[in-house]
């Protein structure tokens, strides 16, 4: 049907290859909390991950079985997921994702992202918030609107989130005044093979 609406993405990829995909980006993000992928795979897992996280608030027999046809790892998972998570976002209305777009990992230089959980261990925003909060008091300044915002968004619905956030900002401080940004190098990998010389 050319011209028609594409309602998702195929990943170039068959019915039941694509599902496999996506139950096992899903099943990876809720065992680690946060994975690195393709930015098209995460944007696809994403919906099927906040779908999940949906089943889980409503915490009912249906909701358990329509969970454990989706995870590869049920039994592991499925405590997590009707335990923990689902009293973290009980207060959240939506948007229980993100997805952070960075530099390409891949050899072919396709467009790589991180796929996280908000509000837990591994939320990078909360981490960069902090780490922007140590500077700017560290350098004497005020915190821009744009900070503020930051603030506002990651603390809103996070339990204890000011004093959480206060802890972190006092981590990034020591690690300052200690002359370490907190930041590990990047090594850049090389993408393609060096050429050799068939002289």
């Amino acid at each position: 049907m050319a011209g028609g609406v594409v309602k998702y993405r195929h990943l170039s990829r068959s019915s039941s290859h694509r599902q496999a995909l996506l139950r096992n980006l899903v099943t990876s993000l809720f065992k680690h909390e946060s994975i690195s992928t393709t930015w098209h795979k995460a944007k696809e897992a994403q919906r099927l991950a906040e779908k999940l996280i949906t089943l889980g608030k409503k915490n009912t027999d249906a909701s358990k079985r329509r969970a454990l046809s989706i995870f590869y790892e049920p039994h592991a998972l499925l405590p997590k997921l009707f335990g923990p998570l689902r009293e973290r976002y009980a207060d959240r209305p939506g948007g229980y994702t993100r997805v952070l777009r960075i530099e390409p990992t891949r050899e072919d230089q396709s467009p790589s992202a991180i796929l996280e959980l908000v509000d837990g261990p591994k939320d990078m925003r909360f981490a960069m918030t902090a780490r922007t909060i140590a500077k700017v008091r560290a350098d004497g300044k005020d915190i821009n609107d744009m900070t503020a915002g930051n603030i506002a968004k990651v603390t809103r619905f996070r339990k204890d989130g000011e004093v959480e956030l206060e802890r972190m900002v006092g981590r990034f401080s020591r690690l300052n005044a200690s002359g370490d940004e907190g930041v590990e190098q990047v090594k850049k990998r090389k993408v393609y093979p060096p050429i050799e010389d068939s002289r």
